[in-house]
């Protein structure tokens, strides 16, 4: 299995080759500059593997949610490649991907992104040795309004939990056994799971495969900005 991915979502830029196991991965918390980086870390990575483009087998994608513009970029490198390869597609959650990277060895993982505006992403996953499983929709929502999860052990990891003044952590820190407030996702961790859904026949047409935005306002009204200072 031979896979080409690409993680844009956040503010850190990310791409990763997967040959038969083996990752090789370029990361850098590097905003803005995702669209300089991405391209030229996917040569430099195939050269380092030694495999030519022709052979690769599916290309994957971080979907987001995440920043709108790092999100519609992963898409288009996505589609890009897959199609100029006349190769399937791969989506790949953006916060499935940041669950991976959950400290400890809870079995369960709340995953947040700071989504600015007041708001964080979030989902929750349950946690198998390498797989993953969606537990509920993920979702864009203020700190305060988040369910505490079913009891048990819980890992949060993902900057949702140090956005508002760590809010989100606050509210759930009865629930949480071990928290990483700082992890963004790795495309990695993206390649790996990716690897997992080609195998079970979750590769896409490129044209088929759509951004996870969860949200369509892109910034707050002055009101709303006034409203946050108060």
């Amino acid at each position: 299995m031979r896979l080409l991915a690409f993680e844009t979502a956040t503010e850190a830029c990310s791409v990763a080759v997967y040959l038969d196991g083996r990752v090789l991965e370029r990361f850098e918390v590097a905003p803005r500059r995702h669209t300089e980086l991405a391209l030229p870390w996917a040569e430099q990575l195939l050269a380092e593997a030694g495999i030519a483009r022709s052979s690769l087998d599916a290309v994957a994608v971080g979907r987001g949610p995440g920043a709108f513009t790092g999100v519609r970029l992963a898409i288009a490198l996505g589609q890009g490649a897959a199609l100029g390869l006349d190769r399937p597609l791969v989506p790949v959650s953006t916060l499935m991907t940041l669950a991976a990277r959950a400290p400890g060895a809870s079995q369960q993982v709340l995953a947040a992104i700071d989504a600015r505006m007041g708001e964080v992403y979030l989902a929750a996953f349950s946690r198998e040795d390498d797989l993953l499983r969606p537990l509920a929709d993920e979702r864009v929502i203020p700190p305060h309004a988040a369910a505490k999860p079913t009891a048990g052990a819980w890992a949060g990891v993902g900057t949702g939990f140090a956005a508002v003044e760590g809010a989100l952590q606050a509210r759930l820190a009865g629930c949480l056994a071990e928290v990483d407030a700082t992890a963004l996702p790795h495309a990695g961790d993206l390649a790996q799971l990716a690897a997992q859904a080609f195998a079970r026949g979750e590769g896409l047409p490129p044209e088929r495969v759509e951004p996870a935005y969860l949200r369509n306002q892109v910034a707050l009204t002055l009101a709303q900005q006034q409203a946050l200072r108060r």
